[in-house]
């Protein structure tokens, strides 16, 4: 059944502007709500939906039946289990679903939405340095290890076979990049993680080699589309190459491998160095701006251009296969049917499967895919090109535009743990709605540049707007309000390109259990705002069968 909340007061909304931070001065930066689609014209919705279909789940994994699932991510690592009243009988699917800041293993009933259990724990980062987000690659490994045993130790207390687990997929964090040693099967370097700053230099170095001294970031994009950015692998490699003495050597001596953690996951599963598999799926190879777009298939001229050889990279497969099979431990033999970046398992999960269909997952950061169908659109107003999924070797690949927020859940993570004006996630909601408004105070969470539509590696974050008046409410109800105000400008920015208003948006992830901030996002976008029937959605499993 849907839910109406009571519509929200909204402040001058001529009036209103934010500010940035670039380079250290304060410029204009964006009159947000005089853009709002069809202001004028049209009330504020402000009807927020719990959606109660059978297949209300959001991610990852594949085969050939497509089965939807949900379930609500736990806040600390501790082990919960799901189980439905019906006996505990197979057959049972898996999903790996590694993300930036935990891993876990789920089970599910095949063909259901059912969870019978998970076991879930979270991933440690490295900060180095300012900008730097790192993570141990054999940390990773591990713990996805760990995750799958806890989870069928689970099944087997509740009376059910690890015989019965036809099969597993892999959804994952994108962008991150991890390169080791074929010969030892061990990483070179940790992880950097797709938040990571570092590569800013290298990005001004490949802009120098731009032909005519263009310095276009978007030189690229008709062949990868996706414009020059420290976010994408492919300038995380090339920062490897030139910074890391082992990575060069490696790369010369013909031993260096490269994947993204979907593929170092899969490399590990089945075998490592002895004979691990090294392959990866379209939608994570086109993250990496080495993939053509357009032949999804590892591009020379790109290749050329980041000074990057062939033989590092993994085969590309679609998202729907056959993988290889689980090597050893208490899933050996199990076979790997599927493989899809986090979003655009989100955007599966959700059955954003048609054309215009749109959806936001707020996690970490903001991510937002609209599917164009067959078609490629290249955007021109600051949205990412980008496979949303290919369902099988033969299946016509379906594109997406992207737009992509680095900071949503993430500046929540800051006030708790840098400014210490909350303690939890789970007060949030309580504390912003002690206010009626942010009292025109607006945070631009911009810790490492803004993302789309702008990309802006020099932008940083700035909370303007403060007064006598101002209390820890006022600014967690504005940090709410930011990231609104983020998917507003993309939501722009997508009807530009595609010339058709969206009149829903469908959402998941960790921050939609907050009914406040959907109400906020549902008046700010001026739409429907359509909310899983649990909160995180992360598990499509597609059956080989």
């Amino acid at each position: 059944m849907s839910v109406k909340f009571k519509k929200l007061p909204l402040p001058g909304i001529r009036n209103i502007k934010c500010l940035l931070c670039e380079r250290g001065r304060l410029i204009s930066y964006r009159d947000y709500f005089r853009r709002l689609l069809y202001v004028d014209q049209i009330p504020i919705t402000n009807l927020v939906s719990n959606r109660n279909r059978e297949r209300a789940h959001t991610d990852r994994t594949l085969g050939h039946h497509l089965i939807a699932h949900t379930h609500q991510k736990t806040k600390t690592s501790a082990m919960e289990t799901f189980a439905s009243d019906s006996p505990l009988t197979g057959p049972f699917v898996g999903a790996i679903d590694e993300g930036t800041t935990s891993a876990r293993f789920i089970l599910f009933r095949a063909g259901t939405d059912d969870i019978v259990c998970y076991h879930q724990i979270e991933v440690p980062s490295i900060f180095a340095k300012e900008g730097w987000c790192e993570q141990d690659p054999m940390v990773i490994a591990e713990t996805v290890n760990e995750c799958i045993a806890g989870a069928c130790k689970k099944l087997l207390a509740l009376g059910g076979k690890i015989e019965d687990i036809l099969t597993i997929g892999i959804t994952n964090q994108r962008e991150s990049t991890v390169v080791w040693d074929r010969e030892t099967g061990k990483p070179l370097v940790n992880a950097i993680i797709w938040l990571d700053n570092r590569t800013t230099s290298t990005v001004e170095e490949l802009l120098e080699t731009i032909p005519n001294n263009a310095r276009n970031i978007n030189y690229l994009r008709p062949l990868c589309g996706l414009p020059l950015s420290p976010y994408f692998s492919g300038v995380k490699l090339r920062w490897l190459r030139d910074n890391v003495p082992e990575v060069t050597r490696a790369m010369k001596n013909g031993t260096a491998m490269f994947g993204t953690i979907d593929t170092w996951l899969m490399y590990n599963l089945t075998g490592g160095r002895d004979g691990g598999v090294h392959k990866t799926d379209v939608t994570n190879a086109s993250r990496t701006m080495l993939m053509n777009i357009e032949t999804l298939q590892w591009d020379p001229s790109l290749l050329k251009f980041f000074g990057l050889p062939k033989g590092i990279l993994p085969e590309i497969c679609s998202s729907a296969e056959f993988f290889g099979k689980i090597a050893q431990g208490v899933l050996s033999g199990v076979s790997i049917t599927s493989v899809l970046g986090d979003q655009q398992a989100a955007l599966v999960g959700q059955q954003c499967l048609a054309k215009g269909q749109a959806k936001a997952t707020y996690g970490t950061g903001c991510f937002l895919l609209y599917n164009t169908g067959t078609s490629i659109v290249h955007s021109q107003h600051g949205l990412l090109t980008t496979v949303g999924y290919q369902l099988g070797r033969k299946a016509a690949p379906y594109y997406a535009l992207e737009g992509s927020v680095s900071i949503a859940g993430a500046a929540f993570n800051w006030l708790r743990d840098n400014i210490g004006i909350i303690q939890n996630a789970g007060e949030i909601e309580t504390l912003a709605n002690a206010v009626p408004d942010s009292l025109d105070v607006y945070f631009v969470p911009a810790f490492n540049g803004l993302y789309a539509p702008y990309w802006n590696q020099d932008a940083r974050g700035v909370i303007c707007g403060l007064s006598e008046k101002t209390t820890s409410e006022h600014i967690i109800r504005a940090t709410l309000e930011a990231v609104c105000f983020q998917v507003r400008d993309i939501l722009d920015s997508m009807h530009r390109d595609c010339k058709i208003p969206l009149a829903k948006l469908m959402v998941d992830g960790g921050m939609t259990v907050n009914n406040l901030f959907l109400q906020l996002q549902s008046d700010l976008v001026g739409i429907q705002v359509l909310r899983a029937k649990i909160a995180e959605t992360t598990a499509l499993v597609r059956i080989k069968s």
